[in-house]
Order: C-alpha cells, then sequence, then structure tokens
C-alpha cells in the first residue's frame, strides 16, 4: 500500500517533468533542423523581393500585392550601380516534375539561377560542377540536381553526362548535391534542380518567390549595404523622391527572429502544461510527508531526546521529499528518451534529442519541487516538542 501510495504520489511530478522535457526536445529538434537549413547563407547576405518576410501592423496588405516582381533586369541594373557588393545573384522557384527515360519523378523544386548564386548560397556538390559563366550567359541547357533525383530517375549518384526532361525542355546533368537527408522541415537540395536562369524562362515564368540576393564586401555592414540598395533600387524602378519602396529588403535574422518568437511561445505552452501537473504532484507530495510525519512522530521525538537538532529533524524530510520528486523525473526523463529513440528509429523526418541542458533543467524543477513539497512537513516535524512527540500513539 505504501508503495502504491508513493508511486500515486509521484505520478503528478511525473507527468509534468515528462511533459516539459518532451515539449523542449520537440522544439529544440525542430529549431535545429530550422537553422541547419539556413546554415547554407550567411547572416549578412540580404534578399530583395515583393514580399517582405515580416509584415508591419500599420501597412495595408494590399500595397504589397500592388508591388512589382523583381527581375533579372532589375538585378543586371542594379549590379552595374552597387559598389558596396561583393556578388548579385538572382533566383525563380517552381515546383514540376522531371522525366528520364522510362522515369519520372513528381514534386521537384526548380530553381532558376544566375551566376554568382554559388557564392551567396553554400552549394555541396558531390559530383560535378556549378554552371561556367559563359553557360549562364548563354542560357544553355543544363541542370544541376539533387541526390534523391539522381537516384529515382538514373539509379546512380554520379549522373553526370545524362539527360531529363522537364516540361518539354532537354537538359544535360552537369552537377549532382551531396545527399542531405530530409527532415520535417524541407529535405534541402535533395528534391531540387538548379538552372540557369536564362535558360528558365522556357520553363516557366518568373512571379511569385522571385528574389534578388545581395553580399556584401568585407568591411561592409548589412545596414550601410541595406541603405546603398535602396538608393539604388529606387533609382533602377525610377521612383519618385515622395513614392513609397515597391520592394522589400529582407534577412536571414528576421526569419530566425520570427522563428524563435514561435518556440518560445510553444516553451511557454509546455510549461504552463507541465506546471500544473508538477503543482498536483507537490500537493500529493506533501501529503504523502504529512503522511511519513505522523507515523515517525515517536521516533522524531526519540531523535529530539537524544539531541537531534531541529536543523536536522528538518533537512531529514525536506531531503526525503527532493529525492522522491528526483526520483519520479528521473522515471520521466526514462520515459522521454524512450519515445526520442523510438521516433528517431521510425524514420519520420525528424530527428529527436534532449540537449543536456533540459536534463539539469528538469532535475532543478524537481529539486524545487521536493522543497515546496516538503518545506511545510518539515517544519512540522522539526517544531515537535520531544516529550509530547514520544508519548504520542502513531
Amino acid at each position: 500500500m505504501n508503495r502504491l501510495r508513493t508511486f500515486l504520489s509521484l505520478l503528478g511530478v511525473m507527468v509534468g517533468i515528462f511533459m516539459i522535457t518532451a515539449v523542449f526536445a520537440v522544439v529544440d529538434s525542430l529549431e535545429d533542423g530550422l537553422k541547419s537549413s539556413f546554415n547554407m547563407l550567411d547572416d549578412d547576405v540580404l534578399f530583395i523581393a515583393k514580399w517582405p518576410w515580416s509584415f508591419g501592423e500599420d501597412y495595408p496588405w494590399w500595397k504589397y500585392v500592388q508591388r512589382r516582381e523583381v527581375s533579372i533586369s532589375d538585378m543586371e541594373m542594379l549590379q552595374e550601380r552597387l559598389q558596396s557588393a561583393e556578388t548579385i545573384a538572382f533566383q525563380a522557384k517552381a515546383m514540376s516534375a522531371a522525366e528520364a527515360g522510362n522515369s519520372r519523378m513528381e514534386g521537384i523544386g526548380i530553381v532558376a539561377v544566375t551566376q554568382g548564386y554559388q557564392d551567396v548560397i553554400s552549394l555541396d556538390i558531390a559530383h560535378g560542377r556549378f554552371f561556367a559563366a559563359s553557360e549562364s550567359a548563354a542560357g544553355r541547357a543544363l541542370a544541376m540536381i539533387g541526390h534523391e533525383i539522381a537516384m529515382e530517375l538514373f539509379g546512380r549518384s554520379d549522373a553526370i553526362g545524362e539527360k531529363l526532361d522537364v516540361k518539354g525542355q532537354r537538359m544535360e546533368v552537369v552537377g549532382v548535391f551531396a545527399q542531405q537527408g530530409a527532415s520535417s522541415i524541407s529535405d534541402g537540395f535533395d528534391r531540387a534542380l538548379l538552372i540557369p536562369a536564362k535558360f528558365g524562362t522556357r520553363i516557366f515564368g518568373y512571379g511569385e518567390g522571385s528574389s534578388i540576393m545581395v553580399k556584401p564586401k568585407v568591411g561592409v555592414s548589412s545596414a550601410e549595404l541595406s541603405d546603398d540598395i535602396i538608393q539604388q533600387f529606387r533609382s533602377v524602378r525610377r521612383l519618385r523622391p515622395r513614392e513609397e519602396d515597391d520592394f522589400s529588403i529582407n534577412q536571414i535574422g528576421m526569419l530566425t527572429s520570427i522563428l524563435d518568437s514561435i518556440f518560445q511561445q510553444v516553451e511557454y505552452g509546455g510549461w504552463f502544461i507541465g506546471i500544473f501537473a508538477i503543482l498536483v504532484g507537490c500537493f500529493s507530495i506533501a501529503n504523502i510527508m504529512f503522511v511519513s510525519v505522523r507515523e515517525r512522530t515517536r521516533i522524531i521525538g526519540v531523535q529530539k531526546a537524544i539531541g537531534a537538532k531541529s536543523t536536522f529533524i528538518l533537512m531529514q524530510f525536506l531531503f526525503e521529499a527532493i529525492a522522491l520528486c528526483v526520483f519520479g523525473a528521473l522515471f520521466a526523463l526514462l520515459a522521454v528518451q524512450a519515445i526520442v529513440a523510438l521516433v528517431n528509429t521510425m524514420d519520420l523526418g525528424i530527428a529527436l534529442s534532449v540537449r543536456p541542458s533540459r536534463i539539469i533543467i528538469a532535475l532543478s524543477v524537481a529539486v524545487a519541487s521536493g522543497l515546496i513539497a516538503g518545506l511545510a512537513p518539515a517544519r512540522k516535524a522539526a517544531r515537535m516538542e520531544p516529550v509530547e512527540a514520544m508519548r504520542t500513539n502513531a
């Protein structure tokens, strides 16, 4: 009965610690997955596009709709005028299917890029090469493909020289990206197909999703580059002095700050649910400690009679309450680790992990819960008079 009572008392603490740690594991893993997908970009790279990545509260959405999309000609004129940029590149994206022989693959991300893209984005090329400047300028029918495309269409990763078709346009493979692996966020470059931008116009029209990427020269800050872009791009767009900008300048830091805010809110939700469960557990632990004090009243009296100080009695019961909560936390952490291992073996596109700092937080919460739950019973035991306690028939 005592074991069952102890287990039921620990259940609240176990559920609370489990909820908090599980939420931490999911949030941390998603955050790591998202931020790792941004590692291919330098923090100082700026993106010029029609839409901003974060909206202001006082800017009507319909003004963004009326803006023009950025184009290759915009990029070329800006490149001639911009003095603070080291590299400028254009990209446009679309989804399509690709065919090679009797094989067909759906849901491929087509990315049309100009020369300079390889200097802005960190490309992990396993086989072959990027497009030469002359090939990009001439709009040659060339392609770089992801590992998954190479395996599905050609059955091998080294597919250099192979031909594939997209919307009736045949192109030759000159490069294959290294395998990155699927995640809950994206497939990286595994399902991507890069083509020269001047060739890409034969496949799809450049509209929504087009952007110009600008990397600053060494020693030029993002703020200085942004000011320079605004001045020069307004000139490219022939905007009058009083006209508003018809373009947005975005940076990876804007996305990461938004993601940090979202993940923070999810963490708060985990804490909110977990704290309620822990409070229930604290009441249960306090109850079992009061029962323990009552059952051991005569023992407490004997200890005090032979010289035990009130501080010793207080610490004795506090330590017992803390130990109970720590055991509950350990069981919860073992359950979380088991679920993490199970999810990772199922290959669901997300690799879960529990950071050591989160384990420390969980154990700290358990210790704090033990202190809170055991303080009142421990003080009651410490304040007992030896004679009265020894006379009690508990």
